[in-house]
């Protein structure tokens, strides 16, 4: 199927009024989204690699796939290696793609890509690396991806456009009013006429709605268009649903509804409008992860002279809903407690199962903690598709199981890695525990214990308020360096209240947050290095935590420690706010030094402190035994 796949791009390639020698096929749609719904899954269609990351480039003789360390074991699974080839984009000696094209592609060579699918970040710097090679990147606006799924007859699934939700003011702790009040008072300071949020997490925060139009992530497909008197949502067929029009009336807005598809003409129309109005004293302000397509309607390309002048830099919302407001901490820390309690049920039914010698599947577990977590209070889904990894498949980093053939059984000689999230109405988790079924070996106990000795690190380390989340970075890796052993993904995200797991523009990794303002109080961020022997095993931890102001008074182990507040810049820390044992006969006791010992035993004994109280008021009996015994004081 890729073979034909390929064959009909390549004839649509050919047949452009201007002829393409290469064409761009990003995981992307419309929004710059981290994760993507069916329709927007191009990439994944034409190649038949299902990560989650990765650009495809097609030439009439080549095809090729950049991704990183995390899907190196995937891709070589899924794909017919005989038609794509692999470009492990993580190696120093992996030429970037723009160097790969104005390398391999011959001068006058046309460069093809949806504009709507590439931001105007990621647009620029190819198309100036193209033209100093004398090509061009050319903006095709008929998706060539969509055309051969039509000549295939194989024509991809609808756009969803499910229902809205309206997340009240308990969970939020903001109205959408103040929030639109507080973007038009940065739009004064910028003398900005109209700004553009294209980001659909953003849109959601913006207005205190949520969705379901992508899976996981509790979003709509949408863009919203905010001026000094208007505030207009591009939304499904433009109507806005009565209930929700009166809520966000009562929250301040009056919310104007037009169809999705009519953003673009409406861009264009507001740029000569306000082209016509004014002496070109007026700028439209776009976040830089906007799409070309965007960037290229709000100039009035081709409808305008000259093009009316743009602010494009990162969005005012993405930073204000990095720092979360009391309302939104107090709920992450409150569903962290339902989700404990779920996941510690569901590690004590598994080890029940497996020591009584029953078959559990990877996907039957998967199946058995969404049980557990719907049964606890505001649970709206899971906030990603559960990574199930036993043995062998927990160092396929980003690894789902498949649901044909023979299915993997978690067995006792199994280290078994279980990455998984919940979205609830006041906060979204977001952790990872590994756990051997039965006895470790020395080298996995080894390995274990520097990847908890790296978390350890980062929970406990202290830093100058504003600096870089990448900063923190190599703490998680020391141990594992150590050792001569690392992992390819970085150390940790931001994540969103209630909406994606993954959220920006702060995290922890080895390359920089491209726009990450620096760290601050009021954060979610995960934290969780990992180790991964292909073919073997996985192990990662992972907590989320929230950045605190720390003095010498505050509750945080190197608290007391403190000679001074980095010359008035103020102390930052973190506060784990997962609630789950790790498995204490995985350590290697040897490689702890005291202090991260008796950080584990202080976890745990807040872990049983404030999970155990549920657990018997439940009357959850064996199920507090069971934590009890996991979260018992560890000596040497």
């Amino acid at each position: 199927m890729t073979l034909q796949r390929l064959t009909a791009l390549r004839a649509l390639m050919a047949s452009q009024p201007t002829a393409l020698a290469a064409y761009i096929i990003p995981t992307a749609d419309a929004h710059n989204s981290e994760y993507i719904a069916p329709v927007d899954a191009r990439r994944e269609w034409i190649s038949g690699f299902t990560g989650s990351a990765g650009v495809a480039l097609v030439t009439a003789a080549k095809a090729l796939v950049w991704t990183d360390g995390r899907y190196y074991t995937q891709f070589q699974k899924e794909v017919d290696l005989n038609v794509w080839t692999l470009m492990k984009q993580s190696l120093p000696d992996t030429p970037s793609m723009e160097k790969w094209l104005t390398t391999n592609l011959v001068a006058g060579s046309v460069v093809g890509v949806d504009p709507q699918t590439m931001s105007r970040e990621e647009w620029t710097p190819l198309q100036t690396a193209l033209s100093k090679a004398k090509m061009q990147l050319l903006a095709v606006d008929n998706n060539l991806v969509d055309a051969a799924r039509l000549e295939l007859k194989e024509p991809a699934p609808e756009r969803p456009h499910n229902p809205l939700m309206h997340l009240p003011i308990e969970y939020t702790g903001k109205t959408a009013g103040q929030k639109i009040k507080e973007l038009r008072e940065k739009m004064v300071e910028k003398k900005v006429s109209a700004l553009v949020i294209t980001a659909l997490d953003e849109v959601a925060y913006t207005l205190n709605l949520r969705g379901s139009d992508i899976n996981y992530n509790p979003v709509f497909f949408s863009y919203l268009l905010i001026t000094p008197t208007s505030v207009v949502l591009f939304w499904n067929n433009g109507e806005i649903p009565k209930d929700i029009y009166d809520i966000l009336v009562e929250e301040g807005v009056e919310l104007e509804g037009k169809p999705y598809g009519e953003v673009t003409v409406a861009l264009k129309k507001l740029a000569k409008e306000l082209s016509e109005n004014g002496d070109g004293e007026h700028s439209i302000w776009l976040p830089s992860e906007a799409s070309e397509a965007i960037h290229r309607a709000a100039s009035g390309k081709g409808e305008l002279k000259k093009p009316m002048t743009l602010i494009s830099e990162i969005s005012p919302v993405a930073l204000a809903k990095l720092i979360k407001n009391p309302v939104e901490l107090e709920g992450f820390r409150q569903c962290h407690i339902r989700d404990g309690i779920a996941v510690v049920r569901f590690f004590k039914w598994l080890h029940d199962q497996v020591d009584a010698g029953k078959s559990i599947t990877e996907i039957q577990a998967a199946e058995k903690l969404l049980e557990f977590r719907k049964e606890e209070m505001y649970f709206m889904g899971p906030s990603f598709e559960t990574i199930p990894g036993a043995g062998e498949n927990g160092a396929i980093i980003h690894y789902s199981p498949s649901r044909e053939g023979p299915q993997r059984e978690i067995r006792p000689n199994d280290m078994f890695l279980l990455d998984s999230g919940g979205q609830y109405m006041d906060g979204t988790t977001d952790i990872t525990r590994t756990r051997h079924m039965g006895e470790p070996t020395v080298a996995q106990k080894d390995a274990f214990t520097r990847v908890l000795k790296g978390q350890i690190s980062v929970a406990t380390a202290l830093y100058p308020k504003g600096v870089k989340g990448n900063v923190l970075d190599t703490l998680a890796r020391k141990a594992l360096w150590d050792a001569g052993l690392d992992y390819a993904h970085g150390t940790g995200h931001g994540v969103g209240h209630f909406l994606n797991v993954h959220e920006g523009p702060a995290g922890v990794s080895w390359r920089p947050y491209p726009h990450d303002p620096g760290l601050a109080e009021g954060q979610i961020l995960s934290n969780e290095p990992g180790y991964y022997k292909v073919g073997e095993f996985g192990i990662r931890h992972e907590d989320l935590v929230e950045t605190i102001a720390v003095t010498r008074d505050s509750d945080h182990p190197r608290a007391s420690n403190l000679l001074g507040d980095f010359d008035g810049r103020g102390v930052l820390g973190f506060n784990t706010i997962t609630l789950v044992p790790n498995q204490k006969k995985c350590l290697k006791l040897d490689l702890l030094d005291d202090f991260e010992l008796n950080y584990i035993n202080a976890y745990h004994s807040r872990v049983l402190k404030v999970l155990g109280p549920v657990l018997k008021e439940r009357e959850l009996k064996e199920d507090y035994l069971w934590l009890k015994k996991e979260c018992a004081p560890i000596s040497r």
